[in-house]
């Protein structure tokens, strides 16, 4: 057996993500859980849910992270990582608070966090901080001693993040036909979020113009397009490009749209389109229907070849970097200084979420950040 990795002082690690419906039955109360507070109507609801619908009603997004459950486990016990892993999710079961009330009935005091969300974004950090401070509420209201908990820095920009896309890229290329595949355009793709959710992302001296999402999605792209153009030998022009919009029509987000991208590129006759998922960690529902159903679809309806690249999920580098953040953390909450692993222009991002760091609109308690109740 390997020797065993240093991780003091944490004692569990947590798998912190969205959630999704398992079954037809489950759409309208999960759509009720993530639109909480808004006053949507349930018919509305449906209406939104019909996607679910399509594939039966369940989102992958569960199961996906099962596998990636299972692949950390494999690998931390191949390295002589003794660290329970569990799993909570913010809008489905298993819940946060649960999964917390079971890690504190199970003696664990030192939790370190990854969100399956790798950049900074309120809706992908700070929102899950909000839950877990809420989470951590509940149990001190029910008279347990809620754990410390912190969360592991963002990850977009790490090895193990990053070549698993770049072999996608590649291999989505190989899959072109032969005629249109060295004049194919490259389409990075992310959720779209309201420029004024953009522009406040990341700590507030990088506030403005994107904000750290963007910054950091177009550094990631960048990486990505210079690798495949020194393994393939050809420059493929590339673009930053966002799907998923779900707001009001009236408040500005983040463009262009997938759809409306592949109508440009096809009108100034581009050959072939390669869309790739940069900013979604697995195939979950919004990979799956944005653009293996819609974004497709469109793509046909216009004659424009298309392939689409796999996301990391569980590929065994991704485990292998999830190790390493935790040892990074553990090795800097001990006090040693160390040399963090991040590819790029931008550098390692911060450890700890500082205050002013993707704020919400109406402020509320956050955990594992500079300005946690819970320290």
């Amino acid at each position: 057996m390997p020797d065993a990795l240093d991780v003091t002082p944490y004692d569990a690690l947590l798998l912190l993500s969205f959630g999704g419906p398992e079954g037809p039955d489950d759409v309208v109360p999960f759509l009720e859980n993530v639109t909480r507070g808004r006053g949507i109507p349930k018919e509305r609801l449906k209406e939104v849910g019909q996607h679910y619908f399509l594939f039966g009603g369940v989102s992958p997004i569960n199961e996906q992270n099962r596998v990636l459950l299972e692949a950390l486990r494999e690998d931390f016990a191949a390295h002589g990582l003794d660290l329970p892993v569990y799993w909570g999710n913010r809008n489905w079961a298993p819940y946060l608070t649960d999964t917390l009330r079971d890690m504190v009935r199970d003696g664990r005091r030192r939790v370190l966090v990854l969100a399956t969300s790798a950049y900074a974004s309120y809706s992908g950090c700070r929102q899950y901080r909000e839950n877990l401070a809420d989470a951590l509420a509940t149990l001190r209201a029910e008279g347990l001693e809620p754990p410390r908990v912190d969360k592991l820095r963002h990850y977009f920009n790490h090895p193990g993040f990053v070549e698993p896309m770049i072999d996608g890229v590649v291999e989505a290329l190989a899959g072109l036909p032969e005629d249109v595949r060295s004049g194919a355009h490259l389409a990075f793709t992310t959720h779209s979020i309201p420029i004024s959710a953009a522009d406040t992302s990341g700590p507030a001296p990088e506030h403005g113009d994107g904000g750290a999402y963007v910054r950091q999605h177009l550094d990631v792209a960048r990486l990505i397009a210079d690798a495949v153009r020194e393994r393939t030998g050809v420059d493929h022009p590339w673009q930053l490009v966002y799907q998923s919009r779900s707001g009001a029509p009236h408040i500005p987000w983040l463009e262009p749209d997938i759809c409306d991208h592949l109508e440009e590129r096809h009108a100034a006759g581009v050959p072939a389109v390669v869309m790739a998922p940069i900013g979604f960690v697995s195939d979950h529902m919004e990979v799956l229907y944005d653009l293996d159903t819609e974004a497709t679809a469109k793509a046909a309806e216009l004659g424009l070849p298309v392939r689409r690249s796999a996301t990391v999920g569980a590929d065994p580098r991704f485990a292998a970097a999830v190790r390493e953040l935790i040892a990074e953390r553990a090795a800097v909450e001990r006090g040693q200084r160390i040399t963090p692993c991040a590819l790029g222009a931008l550098g390692a991002d911060h450890d700890v979420c500082p205050v002013g760091c993707c704020p919400a609109r109406t402020a509320r308690p956050a955990a594992a950040g500079a300005d946690s109740p819970y320290a």
